[in-house]
C-alpha cells in the first residue's frame, strides 16, 4: 500500500462524518445522562424514574426505527448528503426544543422527533466514507468515524457536570453543536459511486427489495441481529446503572452520566482495537465473534462481581464498553453486504433497527424482573427477591441476545476488501 493513500483517511468526508457521529452520540445518550435530574425537575417521584425513563427511551427508539427507514430510502434515492443535511437539522431543532419541555408528554414527543432525526446520521456517514475510500482503507476510515464519534458521550457527561446538572442547557448546547456542524457540511461532496448509479439506475432505495429475495432478507436480518448485545448492554446495564448499583449494594452514589461516560470510553477502546484487528486479520466476522464472547464474560462480571466500590462498578461499565466495541465493524459489515442501490437504505436502517430492539428488550427485562421477583418472594424477603429478580432477569435477556447474535453471524458473508461498486439485482 502506498504511503500517500493514508492521507485519504483525513479527507473531508471522513472528518465531517466523524464530527457528525460525535454530535449524534452526544444527543442520543444525553437523555440517559440527564434522565434522573430532568424527570425529577418535572415533578416525578423516585419510584417513577425507572419506569418513565424506560418509556422515554422507548419513544426515542421508536423514532430511530421510523427515521431509519425514511432516511435510508432517501439516502439511496436523493443522495447521502441530503440525509446528512436533513437529519441533522431535524434532531438539532428537536433537541433545542427539548430544553423547553414542562411535561413528560412533551418530553416523550420530542424524544421521538429527535430519534427520527438522529436515525440518519450514522448510516449516511458510514456509507459516504465506505464509498469514498479504497477497499483496503475502509476499515480504518469507519474506525476513525466511530472512535471520534463515541467521545460525544464523554463530552455530554462533562457538559452536564459543568452546567451543574442544568439539563436544559445541555440540550441547548447539543442542538447548537448540530447547527454548527450543518455549516461545516456545505463543502462535502457526494460519493462518485452514488453519482454514477444515480445517472443509470432508477430503482434506488426500494426498501421492499430487502424482502423479495431470501438471500437478501437473510443478509439484512443477520446484519441487524449481530448487534443485539450492543444495545442490550447500553440500553439496560449501562443506562440504568444507578438502579443496578443499588441492587448490587455498591457503596456511594453512582451517576448514570458517569456510567455512560465510562461505558463509552470502553466503546472507544473496543472500536479502535476491533477495527485495527479486523485490518490485521483481514476479517470482519472473526473479530465480531471474539468481541461477542468478550461481552458475555464482561456481562457475567458486571452482574456477579463481589466487589462493591464505585470504582470497580465504573470499571465494569468500561469493560462492558470494550466488549461491545464492535459497533463500527457492525455498521461497516452492513454497508459492505449490499449493492450501491440499497447500501444507504441498509446502512441506515440496520443500526437504527438494532437501537430499536431496546423497545422489546426493555419490555422483556421488565417482565422477567417482575415475574422472577414474584417467584422469589415466595421463599425470601422482598428486597432479596427484587435483587435476584433484577440480576437474573438481566442475565436471561443478555444470554438470549448473545446467542442470537452468534447464530446470526453465520447468516452473513465475509466482506473484508469487498468491491462495493455493484448493484443488487432481482
Amino acid at each position: 500500500m502506498e504511503k500517500k493513500n493514508y492521507k485519504l483517511l483525513y479527507s473531508l468526508p471522513v472528518i465531517v462524518a466523524a464530527l457528525g457521529y460525535f454530535v449524534d452520540i452526544y444527543d442520543l445518550l444525553l437523555f440517559g445522562i440527564v434522565r434522573i435530574p430532568s424527570l425529577k425537575s418535572l415533578g416525578l417521584a423516585e419510584s417513577q424514574l425507572l419506569s418513565e425513563g424506560e418509556h422515554l427511551i422507548r419513544m426515542q427508539m421508536w423514532g430511530l426505527l421510523v427515521g431509519g427507514v425514511i432516511w435510508g430510502i432517501m439516502g439511496d434515492r436523493k443522495g447521502r448528503l441530503s440525509v446528512l443535511f436533513g437529519s441533522i437539522l431535524l434532531y438539532s431543532t428537536a433537541n433545542i426544543a427539548n430544553g423547553f419541555v414542562t411535561t413528560v408528554g412533551q418530553y416523550a414527543f420530542l424524544r421521538f422527533i429527535a430519534g427520527v432525526g438522529l436515525a440518519g446520521e450514522l448510516g449516511a456517514g458510514i456509507t459516504l466514507v465506505s464509498e469514498s475510500l479504497p477497499s483496503n482503507l475502509r476499515g480504518y476510515g469507519t474506525t476513525i468515524v466511530a472512535t471520534v464519534g463515541l467521545f460525544g458521550a464523554v463530552v455530554g457527561n462533562f457538559v452536564v457536570k459543568l452546567s451543574h446538572d442544568d439539563w436544559r442547557m445541555a440540550y441547548f448546547i447539543g442542538g447548537g453543536l448540530g447547527l454548527l456542524l450543518l455549516i461545516a457540511r456545505i463543502s462535502v461532496l457526494e460519493s462518485d459511486i452514488f453519482l454514477k448509479v444515480k445517472e443509470h439506475v432508477s430503482d434506488r432505495g426500494n426498501f421492499f427489495k430487502l424482502f423479495n429475495k431470501r438471500d437478501r432478507f437473510v443478509r439484512f436480518l443477520g446484519c441487524i441481529l449481530i448487534g443485539l448485545p450492543i444495545w442490550y448492554t447500553i440500553g439496560i446495564l449501562v443506562s440504568f446503572s444507578p438502579e443496578f448499583a443499588k441492587v448490587f449494594g455498591v457503596e456511594g452514589n453512582v451517576s448514570a452520566g458517569d456510567a455512560i461516560m465510562y461505558g463509552y470510553l470502553g466503546l472507544v477502546v473496543g472500536d479502535l482495537s476491533s477495527g485495527l484487528l479486523s485490518q490485521y486479520f483481514k476479517s470482519r466476522k472473526k473479530i465480531v465473534a471474539g468481541y461477542i464472547i468478550l461481552t458475555l464474560l464482561f456481562v457475567l462480571a458486571y452482574l456477579f462481581s463481589p466487589f462493591k466500590s464505585t470504582a470497580v462498578f465504573y470499571a465494569s461499565c468500561f469493560c462492558l464498553g470494550i466488549g461491545v466495541g464492535y459497533w463500527a465493524l457492525f455498521v461497516t459489515i452492513a454497508a459492505e453486504q449490499f449493492g450501491t442501490n440499497l447500501r444507504s437504505t441498509v446502512a441506515t436502517t440496520v443500526p437504527n433497527f438494532i437501537r430499536g430492539t431496546v423497545i422489546p428488550i426493555t419490555y422483556l427485562f421488565k417482565y422477567l424482573r417482575e415475574t422472577l421477583t414474584g417467584v422469589f418472594e415466595q421463599t425470601r424477603p422482598h428486597d432479596v427477591a427484587y435483587h435476584d429478580g433484577m440480576i437474573y432477569g438481566a442475565l436471561i435477556v443478555g444470554v438470549v441476545a448473545i446467542v442470537i447474535a452468534f447464530l446470526s453471524l453465520r447468516m452473513i458473508g465475509e466482506t473484508f476488501s469487498k468491491d462495493l461498486n455493484y448493484l443488487e439485482r432481482d
